[in-house]
């Protein structure tokens, strides 16, 4: 059995987090697969998506602050467009997850979170969800 979902995400700032945990785990619950696995994939290349501690709202704005010393934006980039720290930071955190699925549920940590990532922002951005299994 395999379902395939969408759904879009308006970010507020030029560098946002977004808690998606409730969404996808209502996909993942609606699929009707009890075990097999998620994938959730973002198709944009200044955004990404990744897991992280979902209970302190410093932890965002922490590894935003850490993403931006490793990648600030320069004036020596190229990029005509001038988001080249963003393209940067997405290739860092990363475009898609994986997730196991068990009871009808996403397997996660007590603290983590499923969170969009967006670097380019605000835009209007879309998620896949891709729920594989029995």
């Amino acid at each position: 059995m395999t379902t395939l979902s969408e759904f879009g995400i308006r970010t507020n700032g030029e560098t946002d987090w977004v808690n998606i945990t409730g969404q996808v785990q209502k996909i993942t619950a609606a699929s009707g697969v009890s075990e097999g696995i998620c994938v959730v994939f973002v198709p944009h290349t200044t955004a990404a998506i990744t897991v992280n501690e979902n209970a302190d709202p410093d932890v965002p704005r922490d590894v935003n602050f850490a993403l931006n010393c490793i990648s600030p934006d320069r004036r020596e980039f190229r990029h005509g467009e001038g988001n080249s720290a963003a393209h940067t930071k997405t290739s860092l955190v990363g475009p898609s997850l994986t997730l196991i699925v068990t009871g009808g549920k996403l397997l996660l940590g007590t603290w983590q979170g499923i969170w969009f990532n967006e670097y380019d922002g605000p835009r209007t951005r879309k998620v896949h969800v891709r729920v594989i299994g029995e």
